[in-house]
């Protein structure tokens, strides 16, 4: 007889059955009565947002028309209005985890496409999230390479924009490459794998003029440095009582080698062609390859650049041609390792 009225404003009634068109249409009507997010009613959104997920997800394999109704209302801007309230990290968590949840499940090419449509999607991705907070961080960049398992050569065009040269998925995530956080870091790898992998000419070229030089770069100096921690571990580990700790620094390393050999065997000649050349020149020569060489041998310009000990070196070297699958990198490195160590016309009379 009577309908429930609630506290948060306005007559809802709540349908019984979660999985339908009409519980869609109750929560779009939670939202918009809820547009200003509160202390006392941010657990209805946290569960509001939950509940249209669950729904969504459900709609994509039975019911079209839930799609259509949350195109028609334009849902998702409610989700960057939330989100520019700095609603805190409760609510932000829950969001990004509701997105994550979402975008991982849609199976329905065209439902991806109504949930990419009007570009909110990228309006999130470059929000100021507050990531020094550890759960804001790790579903934000989950939510990253959610997004990047569903790029192909249809859906790219939702997240890199030719016109403006703009491709912010990318860009975002590479910042986060020498996160503290391990998965950070993992996710980062796997997302720019993903990326590279769409054979989009202009995408590509994209990365190759805007971000390689400088994405490779920084990579080849983290993984620079990490070698050096390494180095310093074991030369200062005489009664072998870090060995826990340089195991996993040597199943770091192993990780970034097999990282950028994953690279490389995509066989993208732009990117390969500046890989290899920060690689050969930034790492593997001065730090490894000097690192076997007398001291005296040394021009001025290299005194004081840093070394690793021999065995640390060798040891390096002998894992890139392990994992490296990757001909023109695997020659180079070793016609300059045998330029190097051999005596001088040893290599002409080999």
């Amino acid at each position: 007889m009577f309908r429930s009225r609630s506290w948060f404003g306005g007559s809802l009634w709540k349908t019984k059955n979660p999985h339908s068109l009409d519980h869609l249409k109750y929560l779009h009507n939670v939202l918009s009565k809820n547009q200003t997010v509160s202390e006392s009613n941010r657990s209805l959104l946290v569960e509001t947002l939950r509940s249209i997920a669950e729904i969504l997800i459900w709609g994509d394999q039975n019911d079209s028309s839930v799609f259509d109704f949350f195109l028609e209302k334009n849902m998702l801007s409610f989700f960057l209005n939330i989100l520019k309230q700095k609603c805190g990290s409760y609510v932000c968590v829950q969001l990004l985890q509701t997105l994550n949840i979402l975008f991982e499940n849609i199976r329905n090419e065209t439902s991806l496409y109504y949930l990419l449509s009007n570009n909110h999607v990228n309006s999130i991705i470059v929000h100021k999230f507050d990531f020094s907070d550890e759960e804001v961080m790790a579903y934000y960049i989950s939510f990253l390479k959610t997004l990047s398992l569903k790029l192909n050569c249809h859906t790219i065009h939702f997240f890199y924009n030719d016109h403006t040269n703009d491709f912010p998925l990318y860009t975002e995530a590479i910042k986060f490459f020498k996160h503290p956080e391990s998965m950070v870091r993992i996710a980062v790898r796997t997302l720019t794998l993903n990326v590279d992998r769409v054979q989009d000419h202009s995408m590509l070229r994209f990365i190759r003029n805007k971000t390689a030089a400088p994405y490779f770069s920084n990579l080849v100096w983290f993984i620079g440095n990490h070698v050096l921690e390494l180095d310093a571990c074991v030369r200062n580990d005489a009664d072998h009582s870090s060995q826990s700790r340089l195991a996993d620094l040597v199943a770091e390393h192993l990780d970034h080698l097999h990282y950028l050999n994953d690279i490389l065997c995509l066989n993208i000649d732009e990117l390969n062609d500046v890989l290899i050349d920060h690689l050969l020149n930034k790492l593997f020569i001065p730090l490894y390859i000097f690192s076997l060489l007398p001291v005296h041998q040394f021009g001025p310009l290299q005194e004081g650049k840093p070394r690793v000990s021999s065995v640390v070196s060798l040891f390096l070297l002998s894992q890139i041609f392990l994992i490296t699958r990757q001909e023109a990198l695997v020659n180079d490195l070793a016609h300059v390792i045998l330029k190097a160590l051999l005596p001088t016309g040893r290599m002409d009379h080999s």
